[in-house]
């Protein structure tokens, strides 16, 4: 007898419709797998031979030949555990499925004892099958929570196999979850740091929010215990809100990723990650036997930070070119090619010379002018080309660092006008598919960074003594409409301008 159960696979971080086939016929005790399955899935006949049995069943004792189709997509993982047993029960007849048995996808990892675990992906599992008219799903009890983020689907969460059995043939069914109508609230978001903990550093503090504002790629140098890695800590703290779109395309990835807490929690915060500098140019981008999502992707709608830049591998930094440049990155295997979201903002610190005392008013430098030039040329003119903001971090003085007369400003006070600006910008560019003003394209630039006269005269002036890129000239127009939107402003204004060449990076990192 013949039986087809629907579940699905990850491809990337989409879902793909798969057919669970089941031929149960006359023939010596064997069974037969067929359709690119992978080691886990081939090792899920012995999962689901004991967990069959325990559950008061038999497994045929015939010949079992299973299809996975469509049989040109590489199948991994265990979610294909109790779809298959649950097929291999309706193929040799020991369970008789009612008319709706197709209306499900259905999921799960199983245990020995029968009892269903949880699986990675869900969330995009269940949201491509969504946009593709289904309706019904039973997944893990585990997963539960995660699956109830997809909106306009019945979610049935079951705990062993008996339970979906039951559910599937009987009238003892499980109870249906909807989306949570709390799921997207973040009003109870908080952090456990706050910009005002920051002593002084106006200058940095400013570039921090520019940055925020309009999604720049930010490059801070100073000497040892300037304070850039605390800076860039607190960074998150001032980003703005995040939509629903972009709270499910993070949890989509580290749903794929394996990373979700708390039962499948949806990420309310923008993701800060903080890789070493020993990271290989594979963890970076994302890679393996079977394409895994980055650094690069884990990050999407939030930070990148790397501090010590200057110590990472060139190789691992020469990677970033494309993924900043493009927003998505794409990973080629002999499994296959997978395209990963990768919109990002690179904020990286670094000191300004081996000793890291170059330029400091109260240390010396130990460095040779050589040794010093050698050392910033580990970054690359065209990573140099592609970061927006490049600021010089001081340590402040004793009296800042100690005095209480005023108040330093908090992140919540910084956000409110990162929230505007990009309020403006979204409102701005409606009808052009960019986000925010590090979007913007060259046509785009000469429709929304127009200058005037002053403006102008004031460009062409820099572009020729600073022997400017087409780049480097397109950043600084894009970085002053994000200091106009922060004013308020619906024009550019020559003291916009201004603030934005004092943050232009050079061939030699800084001047």
């Amino acid at each position: 007898m013949l039986s087809k159960v629907k579940t699905s696979t990850l491809v990337g971080i989409q879902g793909s419709i798969i057919t669970v086939e089941t031929d149960v016929s006359e023939g010596i005790s064997s069974f037969y797998m067929v359709g690119l399955p992978d080691t886990a899935v081939r090792e899920s006949k012995e999962r689901v031979v004991a967990a069959i049995k325990n559950a008061g069943y038999k497994f045929p004792q015939t010949k079992v030949t299973v299809n996975l189709a469509p049989a040109d997509i590489k199948k991994e993982g265990t979610v294909f555990d109790l779809p298959l047993a649950v097929s291999i029960l309706a193929a040799s007849s020991q369970i008789i499925t009612k008319r709706d048995f197709e209306e499900y996808i259905i999921m799960g990892e199983l245990s020995l004892d029968g009892a269903v675990k949880g699986v990675k992906g869900i969330l995009p599992m269940i949201a491509s099958a969504a946009e593709n008219g289904w309706r019904k799903f039973i997944v893990p009890m585990e997963n539960e929570r995660e699956a109830s983020l997809a909106e306009g689907v019945l979610i049935y969460a079951a705990s062993s196999l008996t339970q979906v059995i039951e559910h599937l043939c009987t009238d003892k069914k499980l109870v249906a979850s909807k989306c949570r109508d709390d799921a997207f609230d973040t009003s109870a978001e908080s952090y456990d740091a706050d910009m005002s903990e920051v002593r002084g550093q106006r200058n940095i503090k400013r570039a921090l929010e520019i940055a925020a504002a309009g999604a720049h790629n930010m490059l801070m140098i100073g000497p040892p215990g300037s304070g850039k890695t605390m800076l860039a800590k607190r960074f998150p703290t001032i980003l703005p809100d995040m939509s629903k779109e972009e709270m499910l395309n993070v949890t989509k990835i580290y749903s794929v990723a394996g990373y979700l807490k708390d039962g499948g929690s949806l990420i309310t915060k923008r993701p800060f990650r903080s890789p070493h500098h020993t990271v290989s140019p594979i963890a970076l981008v994302g890679g393996g036997r079977i394409p895994r999502p980055g650094e690069v992707s884990l990050a999407h709608c939030g930070v990148l930070f790397l501090d010590e830049f200057a110590e990472f591998p060139r190789m691992a930094l020469e990677v970033l070119r494309q993924p900043i440049e493009d927003k998505t990155v794409t990973v080629s295997r002999a499994a296959g090619t997978i395209t990963y979201p990768s919109s990002f903002m690179l904020l990286a610190s670094m000191n300004p010379c081996p000793c890291g005392y170059d330029g400091d008013e109260t240390h010396n430098c130990r460095c040779s002018q050589n040794a010093i030039e050698k050392y910033m040329q580990k970054i690359s003119g065209p990573i140099l080309d592609r970061i927006d903001i490049v600021a010089r971090v001081n340590v402040e003085k004793y009296d800042v660092l100690t005095g209480n007369d005023e108040k330093e400003e908090t992140s919540a006070d910084i956000r409110k006008r990162v929230n505007a600006a990009r309020q403006r910008q979204l409102e701005r560019y409606a009808e052009t598919g960019a986000l925010f003003n590090s979007q913007l394209g060259v046509k785009q630039i000469g429709t929304f960074c127009a200058l005037d006269e002053e403006s102008s005269v004031l460009m062409k002036r820099a572009y020729i003594s600073f022997d400017m890129s087409a780049r480097s000239y397109h950043r600084v127009l894009r970085l002053a409409r994000t200091i106009a939107d922060l004013d308020g402003c619906d024009h550019i204004r020559s003291y916009h301008l201004s603030e934005a060449l004092q943050y232009r990076g050079s061939g030699n990192i800084f001047l």
